[in-house]
């Protein structure tokens, strides 16, 4: 019996009790790449996780940027980084409101502001010595708002992007708006993670995307991903996004029903001759068959 099927109290199972921190350490190598893994400083007490890859025979010398979605794990993107990684340098960043970040001091909703989580890919770029007008970039959902609206007040620049299900507001169930507004003690922060992965295995069909979304909640810091929810809830892209001078596609699945083909599209209509790619599944977007997809639209640009 899947453990999720009974409902929130069954929803932790045999994966929760997992030792969660090996979900936010340790490099992963691949063969055809050399790997390394830093915690950088993007601001005072604050320090992310950064991995980055420099294959042995790259295909090209530019470098890609990728930055994954909300709470999101890398074990989710290793089908697909295993092997784009033998093909270009990649960096890959966890932002702040993930588990492997380092926050010391008392922390705030406005710690995870988009604006917040712009300025720490800014800092890790500077970091690297890289100029973001010289980046490809790929990003998913969380990763693709905050390019986005990068892009739109000329924070950040790039060669190109590929946005995968960006969300162009964050909405919550009623119920869970309520608890989010809410202070919340660490004591419930168990019976938040119940009710989280309850509610995405009742409203995600795809089964590669129902196991990523349950193993990422699963390991989160509650406290963060709180903080942030609430600073999120209330955000939502601009409406004019004609200043966007990167050359855009917008990727997305009629599959994914968690972030919505209309959404997709109506981020592609508003951002200057930007692509919609459409793919089988949300799922197809996190294995090496959807370089295809990617590598000629990039090659276009």
């Amino acid at each position: 019996m899947d453990p999720v099927a009974a409902g929130p109290v069954a929803a932790v199972g045999r994966e929760g009790r997992i030792l969660v921190d090996s979900y936010w350490s340790g490099t992963p190598e691949f063969d055809g790449s050399e790997v390394s893994e830093e915690w950088v400083e993007v601001s005072d007490g604050v320090r992310l996780r950064v991995i980055s890859w420099i294959p042995s025979t790259p295909i090209t010398s530019e470098v890609l940027v990728f930055i994954p979605g909300w709470g999101s794990v890398f074990e989710g993107w290793r089908p697909l980084l295993s092997e784009w990684t033998t093909r270009r340098p990649i960096l890959y960043i966890e932002t702040r409101e993930k588990g492997s970040s380092v926050m010391e001091g008392r922390i705030s909703k406005a710690d995870f502001s988009v604006g917040k989580l712009s300025s720490d890919l800014a800092s890790v770029l500077k970091f690297y010595g890289i100029e973001s007008s010289e980046v490809d970039w790929f990003s998913s959902s969380l990763g693709s708002t905050i390019l986005i609206d990068s892009f739109s007040r000329g924070f950040l620049s790039g060669r190109s992007s590929v946005l995968l299900a960006p969300n162009s507001e964050f909405k919550f169930p009623f119920w869970a708006r309520a608890l989010i507004a809410s202070p919340m003690p660490k004591i419930f922060h168990p019976i938040m993670k119940r009710l989280a992965v309850w509610a995405v295995e009742r409203k995600v069909k795809e089964e590669g995307q129902r196991i990523r979304y349950r193993r990422a909640l699963l390991t989160q810091d509650l406290q963060k991903m709180h903080l942030s929810a609430r600073s999120l809830m209330r955000y939502s892209l601009p409406d004019d996004l004609s200043s966007i001078k990167i050359p855009c596609a917008v990727m997305t699945a009629s599959s994914d029903k968690l972030h919505g083909m209309d959404r997709a599209k109506s981020i592609v209509n508003r951002i200057p001759k930007s692509k919609f790619i459409e793919v089988p599944s949300n799922q197809y977007a996190h294995e090496a068959e959807v370089l295809e997809e990617i590598e000629a639209y990039q090659s276009l640009v």
